[in-house]
């Protein structure tokens, strides 16, 4: 199983040496640290390692960005994020890890430690002690220092040779091949002036669209650099002590060149795109970066000249600023006093994007909003920060935003987290206290802790309450009838949500408080054996979703018409049902979700007398629960129908058969038994 491994969108030049040093080291060694200079190509390094030859006999291969953390506070939650880990316990994320990998062969890559050298230094030594079978590789500009750690150095390219054919190759992508000898010979020599350090040669051969390689090779040789600091290019240099070795200056010589080559409106978005803690698009780009200037059609302008230039990558509609380029970006965002300035601008995008999010959330734009507030979690995470220590009620009202997609993808830590520190300073009754609230018992219920949801859940009643909110007051029913259903009280559960739903008008009718109160709803009447109105209710709730487009209600209504079908011995339609409820899981990316569709799904195809289906889909759906943290969850009335399946499955197939297929798609790609199993007829066997 692979997760997050990032797609080589160039060639890959030399390193024979390094990937045989790095591919021996990784076949017996348990931590292995790339360390090498900023720009030398240390990720590419390990990505071609794992890409191409990983070691043999794992499981899972799993790739960590690191470079969008500001800070450590969530750096095992980062991690998790990257193994497919939604976990749904009160544990801290650093347990949940360990739990998770236990003795399973996992190769894990953390890229780029150096800025949190320290912090990773003890996850690492916790996960390497708890978890016997984990290999890491790092990369790093530092080693991490733990006991036992083999150090693989990645030095620059050789400067004759593996330099010059890389160079040739990224000349050649920019129309300008390098056919002479003479041109050969030049380009050699610009190879050693940047001392063979690939993102200087990349730098450099990006310019070859504007400039002549004499021109290049000119002015490479003439040694401009980078400014020492404030003052400037022309500011003093450093005392000798502090210099960099000849690679930094490469680096510095290349990625200064590159500012002095762009555009004044080029450098100033350059400047303006080092507020994103991490990728981002176009449209976001003009929301943040737009003012003086740089009018939308001269930002877009300027985006692709930086593109073009190899100071911005682009994938697909996604941009990038690499590491060292973002730090040069930053210096100049703060030399030109508009550090604070994007960062508040940044922040407001972001708050009002979650708004937009928030208010259509029951609309036919819910899929894309799942999708959107994902894309823009190191964004989200980064607006908190600073809003935390500027505004805390809206900070308050961007963690409420975000919580509802958050849990539901598996976030609930980062959730409950943020939400914990800004509800904090914001004391008094407010509608924004109101969802904070609610939105923090929602996040402990869906960790299991009844008592805590049950709590918060009163307090969002009491806020709703003080404020005249009754939208927060029937969400704060859900909660309150959520807590009841997963704890056996299904009439408790259907008191409450009619009582919350008595007098509304239509004008309400698809609000989010009345949308979840209908939901707890039917769940209620289902538990308690009135399948007939519950099918009706959950029918019509459907309708509703289906008519606007909405994914995550309907998810569940499918959900409750699949176990309804079940209880009354249709697996035909509850097979239907479960697959449509997958398929809307699938959309919007709730793996808890998945997991109980999936289970659904084995029940019915075991009822229905298709056992190898329901043995694959019942190890489909262990793994999944294994990501929440689970062994399996749901109202009480599933367990029943579970056990009953197995056992059906079991006895068709025979202990061995069943074991062998339940395990095959244990072992599966997550995404493929998902798409597997919502296929209108899946042959038996992944």
């Amino acid at each position: 199983m692979r997760k997050n491994i990032p797609v080589e969108t160039t060639s890959f030049v030399g390193r024979a040496a390094e990937l045989a040093r790095l591919r021996g080291a990784l076949g017996h060694e348990r931590l292995v640290t790339l360390v090498g200079g900023a720009g030398v190509g240390k990720s590419r390094l390990a990505l071609r390692a794992v890409s191409t030859t990983p070691p043999a006999d794992l499981s899972g291969i799993y790739w960590a960005d690191l470079w969008p953390l500001q800070g450590d506070e969530l750096l095992a939650a980062t991690v998790a994020d990257a193994m497919g880990l939604s976990d749904h316990t009160p544990r801290m994320p650093l347990d949940s890890l360990c739990t998770w990998v236990a003795d399973r062969a996992v190769l894990l890559v953390l890229d780029s430690c150096e800025h949190l050298a320290a912090q990773c230094r003890h996850l690492v030594g916790e996960l390497l002690t708890a978890c016997p079978r984990l290999t890491v590789l790092a990369t790093s500009r530092q080693p991490l220092g733990l006991a036992r750690e083999t150090v693989v150095t990645v030095p620059p390219l050789a400067p004759a040779t593996e330099a010059v054919t890389l160079f040739a190759e990224r000349a050649a992508a920019v129309g300008r091949p390098l056919r002479e000898p003479d041109q050969l010979r030049l380009a050699a020599r610009l190879c050693a002036r940047l001392d063979g350090v690939p993102l200087a040669l990349e730098l450099a051969a990006a310019q070859l669209r504007h400039h002549t390689l004499a021109d290049t090779a000119y002015r490479v040789r003439s040694g401009l650099d980078l400014p020492h600091g404030p003052d400037g290019p022309d500011g003093p240099p450093p005392p000798p002590a502090a210099r960099r070795p000849a690679r930094h200056s490469a680096v510095r010589t290349a990625v200064g060149w590159s500012h002095e080559l762009c555009r004044p409106t080029e450098r100033l978005l350059w400047a303006r795109l080092s507020t994103f803690p991490s990728g981002f698009d176009a449209q976001l780009a003009e929301q943040v970066c737009t003012g003086g200037p740089l009018d939308p059609a001269e930002l877009r302008m300027c985006l692709a000249g930086l593109v073009r230039k190899s100071v911005v990558t682009r994938e697909g509609d996604r941009y990038r600023l690499l590491d060292t380029l973002r730090e040069y970006g930053r210096m100049w965002l703060r030399e030109l006093g508009e550090e604070e300035h994007l960062a508040s601008r940044h922040a407001s995008v972001v708050l009002e994007l979650t708004r937009l999010a928030r208010d259509e959330w029951f609309s036919a734009r819910q899929q894309e909003w799942y999708a959107r507030i994902e894309i823009l979690y190191h964004d989200v995470r980064e607006a908190l920060r600073y809003l935390l220590g500027t505004d805390p009620r809206a900070a308050l009202e961007l963690a409420a935003n975000v919580a509802f997609f958050w849990v539901c993808c598996g976030h609930l830590y980062e959730a409950g987290h943020y939400l914990e520190l800004a509800l904090a300073p914001v004391g008094r009754p407010e509608r924004r206290r109101t969802r904070g609230l609610w939105s923090l018992g929602l996040a402990h219920l869906l960790q299991g802790d009844h008592e805590a949801g049950r709590a918060f859940a009163a307090l969002s009643r009491e806020s709703a309450a003080a404020t005249g909110d009754d939208e927060g007051q029937r969400q704060a029913v859900y909660l309150e009838g959520l807590s009841a259903l997963l704890t056996g009280r299904p009439l408790t559960a259907l008191t409450a949500a009619d009582e919350a739903l008595r007098g509304t008008s239509p004008a309400t009718s698809h609000s989010f408080g009345v949308t979840l109160c209908r939901l707890v709803r039917v769940f209620a009447l289902t538990g308690a054996g009135r399948l007939k109105e519950s099918r009706a209710q959950a029918e019509a709730l459907r309708e509703d979703c289906v008519r606007v487009g909405e994914y995550w209600t309907r998810s569940y209504t499918d959900y409750q018409l699949a176990l309804i079908a079940l209880f009354e011995h249709r697996a035909g339609a509850a097979t239907t049902h479960a697959r449509a409820m997958l398929d809307s899981k699938r959309r919007i990316g709730d793996r808890y979700g998945i997991a109980l569709g999936l289970e659904l799904l084995a029940t019915a195809w075991a009822e229905r007398g298709e056992p190898e289906r329901a043995a694959l889909a019942y190890g489909a759906s262990a793994q999944h629960w294994e990501a929440v943290g689970h062994t399996q969850r749901g109202t009480p009335e599933v367990a029943p129908l579970r056990e009953r399946g197995q056992a059906a499955a079991r006895a068709q197939l025979g202990e061995t058969a069943y074991s062998a297929l339940f395990r095959s798609a244990l072992r599966a790609e997550s995404d493929h038994v998902v798409g597997w199993a919502t296929r209108a007829d899946p042959e038996p066997r992944l």
